[in-house]
């Protein structure tokens, strides 16, 4: 049958070319031309049922569609939430128990992954896959989304107020020509050739080879960054310990900010504010923080009026956001393999809003559990402040000024 030979040779070559519709349209006219037998044959080559060979003669009579349609407006087979109109509801009621279904479902207090939902779907009698649970959500603008820490759980009543009093307290030291210092510790760091998150580039298929497990070396310690921010200055200051966080470590790094940094900047100032966290090794409650500051005060000369930031909004502080979240960008994919791999690391943090940081290593002892009786808390010369002396208060010398 040379004729089948021709034809079959042909829609070899043109429907590679062609989409779905062209190609029926194709067969069509073929099947049409050859008259008696000529659909079945056309069948029998391209595999296509005679019905849609049918339809596709009835287009060639019709209007023709833009180029970029496959299909007539509406045709195909119509979606499966049409054919099953409950469907939506029973996906939000599992993928929404607490505001659309039962709140006991057990989809409550498991993952909703688009397999389990299906699985759950088709229980319920609507039988679909997870593709086309997928498909649904994205329809329903739900998409795949991570926790988002906004909640600060119970708020002071004079959170805000406190936050007016701190920037008060900046605009005068800055109006002085006085310095303005954010303190905190970075997270602890583990030393060795251990995982670091994120990435940096490096040749294809050479990535830096680490230690498969992250097994804490207990000879040698984590490392402990903690940080001085000169807001004024855009200037960083870290002290990376090897010992605990104590409150004499915290006085020990504003102790070498001031000396390395800080009175080559600010060689008139007589005081200093420092802005710090409530909690931690610089907490307002804490003897041990306002014993050293006064030990720091009686060697420098300087006031030194401290203002906390209220309970549960430690991350206003400005050294977290301008200091330690850009040494953690440029530490990124890289492991720290030792103390010194960080200072280096720490040191060599740039921005372009033109951001310097000083880093160095103390290798000193800081006992915990360090314990200050009443007697030695009275030698304390502090001053509370009129609006909220627990934390707002300035330490004054017990020496004289030079």
């Amino acid at each position: 049958m040379p004729q089948a030979e021709e034809l079959e040779r042909k829609y070899a070559l043109l429907f590679p070319h062609l989409n779905e519709r062209q190609q029926h349209l194709i067969a069509a006219f073929d099947g049409q031309r050859l008259g008696r037998g000529g659909i079945a044959l056309v069948s029998r080559l391209t595999g296509f049922s005679r019905p849609t060979i049918y339809r596709a003669i009835e287009s060639l009579t019709q209007p023709p569609l833009p180029v970029e349609r496959v299909r007539h407006s509406g045709a195909g087979r119509k979606a499966l939430a049409q054919h099953d109109p409950q469907l939506v509801q029973a996906l939000e009621a599992l993928i929404d128990p607490d505001t659309r279904g039962d709140p006991m479902s057990p989809l409550r207090w498991t993952c909703k992954s688009t397999r389990q939902l299906a699985l759950l779907l088709t229980a319920q009698g609507h039988p679909v896959s997870h593709m086309t649970v997928a498909q649904l959500l994205h329809n329903l603008h739900y998409s795949l989304q991570g926790n988002a820490k906004t909640k600060e759980g119970k708020q002071h009543p004079d959170r805000d107020a406190q936050f007016r009093y701190i920037q008060r307290q900046g605009e005068s030291f800055l109006g002085r020509g006085w310095p303005v210092i954010s303190v905190d510790t970075k997270k602890k760091e583990q030393v060795g050739n251990h995982r670091n998150s994120g990435q940096e580039w490096q040749p294809e298929g050479h990535p830096v080879e680490v230690d498969v497990h992250d097994f804490p070396d207990p000879e040698v310690p984590k490392a402990v960054p903690r940080g001085v921010y000169d807001q004024e200055h855009n200037e960083g200051c870290v002290t990376v310990g090897c010992s605990h966080d104590t409150a004499s470590f915290a006085v020990e790094s504003i102790r070498r900010w001031w000396r390395e940094m800080g009175h080559p900047l600010y060689p008139e100032a007589e005081g200093v504010l420092v802005c710090a966290d409530s909690g931690g090794s610089n907490g307002y409650r804490l003897r041990l923080w306002k014993l050293e500051l006064q030990r720091w005060v009686n060697e420098t000369g300087l006031d030194v009026t401290v203002c906390h930031y209220p309970p549960g909004t430690s991350k206003w502080n400005k050294i977290e956001h301008r200091l330690f979240s850009e040494i953690t960008k440029n530490w990124r994919g890289r492991p720290l393999e030792s103390y010194q791999v960080v200072v280096n690391l720490i040191g060599a943090t740039t921005t372009e809003t033109g951001l310097r940081v000083r880093a160095d290593l103390d290798m000193e002892y800081y006992p915990t559990k360090v314990k200050v009786s009443d007697a030695e808390l009275a030698t304390v010369d502090l001053y509370p402040h009129r609006f909220h002396g627990e934390w707002n208060y300035t330490i004054k010398p017990q020496i004289t000024k030079v």
